[in-house]
């Protein structure tokens, strides 16, 4: 799944999480309907204002939802934050926003502290797709 895809489907899966239809979407926040189906389809970028009304419209963090949109720009920052001594599971553990937007339990918490111990991890959303795919494997 490439970023763009990331960011369309987590904004389809939240828009219809809220019972919202593209049409309802794309008039609060000042755009044709078209042009959220082509967001939620990955074949268009938002800009960061559009990014901002559509975190506002569908109670996202505004900061992920860029970042999602964006992958390449929280990298550079986490290697940047790397660089000055502070590892991927010291971000990761201490993004308390992360842990409440995916909703991860402390038991979560400490399985994800032992995959920190089995080797390098290249950024913090890594351990969220890890801890999905354990849900997943879970059935949760």
């Amino acid at each position: 799944m490439t970023a763009g895809q990331n960011f369309a489907t987590l904004i389809r899966k939240r828009r219809r999480q809220m019972d919202l239809t593209q049409g309802e979407v794309a008039r609060r926040i000042g755009a044709s309907i078209g042009y959220i189906t082509l967001l939620e389809s990955g074949r268009r970028h938002p800009s960061e204002k559009v990014i901002s009304k559509l975190a506002n419209v569908l109670g996202l963090d505004q900061r992920e939802l860029f970042f999602c949109a964006n992958p390449s720009t929280e990298r550079l920052m986490s290697e940047q934050q790397r660089a000055e001594g502070r590892s991927v599971w010291d971000e990761f553990r201490a993004d308390e926003r992360l842990h409440k937007l995916h909703d991860i339990t402390e038991q979560e918490m400490r399985t994800l502290s032992q995959v920190a111990l089995m080797g390098e991890v290249r950024s913090p959303r890594d351990f969220v797709f890890i801890l999905n795919t354990i849900r997943h494997a879970l059935g949760k």
